[in-house]
């Protein structure tokens, strides 16, 4: 049975456009693809109004208004989901909220993709626990540390151990239960700080499949050493062209770049089942594999660069997004002014990621905490919730 899946994330490369979303899922069945997966946009579970700008090859513009031009109906992507399996491909999406999840597991998605901000998004992680223990789970967990990464997962595996040692088979492919991705959340991420030897890491603390969220630049290097790490997952944004504007074009991979990428990892499977294929049960032909994976890959990059990609192994915010911890991941904000001695209410905060100039607030984790407290200053909306602003008992 065949052990690597390859995603071709659409993500919003759509632009809205059912006719380009269909082009970009039979690219990347063409490309030779395994999965698909889309995000599923509403703006106001994402960020607040005046989190800042995002520039564009269009211009400058709002990013909360770049994102709600990406809301599209349930339609939309139940219309996806009908054209990737007529490719014979996997569908997934990303819920960023409640809503987008309710949403979502109507139109009975093959999967749930988790997205690095929100490993801790605790009421989406519950609820998708609570409710969809049936679907597979795959969580990523850039500009996360190690006890971020170990709460997401015990909250999802704590209403899932009935099953969890089930596999949805789909043609070649397989799919766990859960299954974790090492990513980096910067755009582009450079290849020599992706340490791929998270990725056995990872599987070896957690003791769930392990893959690789890959936003560098080059379609080989980084999903080739997953491969060879024992990766079982690799996603790879993917567009019609780097030149046009969808928020992740720049760091995608056009549909030749993708081929090559699933002809070098399918390459790599084939050298380490040729090391592997006499003695299953050894550790020593896969190091032999490891060894020959990396002598090629220093041929063409460099000893020292594919020694730097692969890294030490050990799990800890990467150099490059370390200014991006608190803000891409999410934590409490006020949704509107509000005056000193007013209680907050359920409605006046929300859980949104922070990014360009909002001040983050505390983590998720004490939204109830924080709902019925009161206010000990003004405040203004968009503000990250802090405990100085509350009236301490």
């Amino acid at each position: 049975m065949k052990g690597m899946t390859i995603i071709a994330e659409i993500g919003t490369a759509h632009n809205g456009s059912l006719e380009k979303a269909y082009e970009l899922i039979d690219a990347a069945c063409q490309a030779g693809a395994d999965m698909i997966k889309f995000q599923w946009v509403y703006a106001d579970e994402i960020l607040h109004p005046e989190t800042g700008f995002v520039t564009l090859p269009g211009g400058k513009i709002r990013l909360y208004d770049r994102f709600k031009s990406l809301e599209v109906s349930p339609d939309f992507f139940a219309k996806c989901l009908e054209r990737t399996h007529k490719d014979n491909m996997l569908f997934a999406c990303s819920p960023f909220g409640l809503r987008s999840l309710n949403e979502l597991v109507q139109i009975h998605p093959d999967a749930i993709k988790i997205a690095s901000p929100e490993v801790n998004h605790i009421p989406l992680l519950k609820e998708i626990a609570r409710q969809y223990g049936t679907i597979p789970i795959i969580l990523s967990s850039g500009v996360s540390k190690l006890g971020d990464i170990e709460k997401a997962i015990d909250i999802l595996e704590t209403d899932r151990k009935e099953i969890s040692q089930f596999v949805h088979v789909h043609g070649n492919v397989q799919l766990a239960p859960l299954t974790l991705l090492h990513c980096i959340t910067f755009y582009p991420a450079p290849e020599t700080e992706y340490n791929v030897r998270c990725v056995d890491t990872l599987h070896r603390v957690f003791g769930i499949p392990s893959g690789i969220s890959d936003h560098s630049l080059d379609p080989v290097l980084i999903p080739v050493l997953s491969t060879a790490m024992g990766g079982t997952m690799i996603e790879k944004h993917i567009t019609l062209s780097r030149k046009t504007d969808g928020l992740d074009d720049p760091v995608a991979l056009e549909p030749e770049q993708f081929a090559q990428m699933v002809h070098a990892v399918h390459q790599t499977q084939a050298v380490i089942e040729r090391y592997t294929k006499d003695d299953l049960a050894s550790r020593e032909p896969v190091h032999s594999a490891l060894e020959e994976i990396v002598r090629q890959m220093s041929s063409e990059y460099g000893s020292e660069t594919v020694a730097k990609a692969l890294g030490n192994g050990i799990k800890r915010l990467a150099k490059i997004e370390q200014a991006n911890y608190g803000r891409t991941n999410r934590s409490l904000h006020f949704m509107h002014d509000m005056k000193k001695g007013q209680k907050i209410e359920m409605q006046d905060i929300a859980i949104l990621r922070t990014e360009k100039v909002l001040t983050p607030g505390i983590a998720p984790d004490y939204l109830e905490t924080v709902t019925g407290a009161f206010l000990q200053q003004d405040v203004h909306s968009g503000e990250g919730v802090l405990w100085e602003h509350l009236l301490q008992h």
